[in-house]
């Protein structure tokens, strides 16, 4: 036992000191990846457990302005980070057949590591999805896809930055930026009100952009097994796997939620199974308004089983990519959160 202890030690020192990008030393988080896995492991043990607790006997926070500043300063940095890495790289020095991780000086090739760093340290910012849900009380939408992505994601970032910061992967990172240009520009629009939900036609579309983006990821990535590329293998092994399962993941939602929906059967009208059908989690009747009736039309019971039915598909499907942080929802209609007289100004 004490030898194979001394052997991974002697490995994992070995990784460090020989195989790292020494132009990334001293910078921050990049000494060692255990600070990244601590601010991880807090950030789960915070929106599973000490968040929902500390809220529990408080109401919700609005947030409404944090949430529109934080979604206009994630647009803007995206933006930057794929303006620097357009100019800088995949416009007229990379290819997208072999690229190979240029360790040298050279000033377009240090910019484009501290690039891979930003991009890295930007995970860490998006915990605030996360935090936003638990302080306006949001924990059904708080799923564990939702949580294990945010929490791996700045940990695999870091193996990247720290040993192949530029070349072939930042594809990968270029690309995924680019849709959270558009992503956070989704988020940025839903938390502005019900005026701006006419502007949000283009919901379904993200999620085909999404899968799009894994299909290139995995392409790009896998052609790299079949070619001879001085690019580490087993980065381009991990950006594989991860493309798939998001993949997997967002095509699962996009059939719950666009395809599978369509087909739902319509709802006879009779009495107490109707009634029971539009119950929302609160105990009241046809949530399509957030009120109570005595009666409910089977059109309207129609609708609110369909807005249960999207709610279900988002929470078990990484919803929280489809208007995560948004303040309303996107058929216009104030959340549960807002205030009644907001309501009745847009039914």
């Amino acid at each position: 036992m004490s030898a194979a202890i001394k052997d991974f030690v002697d490995g994992y020192n070995d990784l460090m000191i020989n195989r790292r990008d020494p132009r990334v030393d001293g910078w921050f988080l990049m000494s060692s990846p255990f600070p990244t896995l601590l601010i991880c492991s807090c950030y789960i043990y915070f929106v599973k457990s000490l968040g929902p607790r500390l809220m529990r006997d408080r109401k919700p926070f609005e947030l409404r302005s944090a949430i529109i500043i934080y979604n206009v300063i994630q647009v803007v940095g995206s933006i930057y980070l794929v303006y620097k890495g357009l100019v800088h790289a995949w416009l007229f020095r990379y290819s997208l057949r072999c690229q190979p991780v240029d360790y040298s000086d050279d000033p377009d090739e240090v910019i484009v590591a501290q690039m891979c760093w930003w991009y890295f340290f930007c995970k860490f910012t998006e915990f605030l999805d996360t935090v936003f849900f638990v302080l306006r009380k949001k924990n059904d939408q708080i799923t564990n896809l939702h949580v294990i992505h945010h929490s791996i994601m700045p940990a695999a970032c870091w193996w990247g930055v720290k040993f192949a910061p530029g070349g072939h992967g930042t594809f990968f990172g270029m690309l995924n930026t680019f849709v959270h240009i558009i992503m956070y520009t989704y988020y940025l629009f839903s938390s502005m009100g019900p005026k701006y939900q006419k502007y949000l036609w283009w919901k379904k579309h993200l999620t085909t952009m999404q899968m799009i983006q894994f299909i290139a990821v995995f392409i790009h990535s896998a052609q790299l097994f079949f070619i001879d590329c001085n690019f580490p293998k087993v980065l381009a092994y991990a950006m594989c796997f991860n493309a798939l399962m998001f993949l997997s993941l967002f095509s699962n939602f996009y059939i719950q939620a666009y395809i599978k929906r369509r087909r739902l059967p319509a709802i006879k009208k009779d009495d107490d199974s109707e009634k029971k059908a539009v119950t929302d989690r609160n105990g009241n009747f046809n949530v399509a308004n957030g009120h109570s009736k005595d009666k409910v039309t089977s059109h309207n019971a129609e609708k609110g089983v369909g807005k249960m039915f999207t709610n279900i598909m988002s929470n078990t499907s990484n919803a929280c990519y489809i208007g995560q942080n948004g303040l309303y929802q996107s058929n216009g209609k104030a959340k549960s959160n807002e205030s009644s007289s907001t309501q009745k100004k847009n039914m």
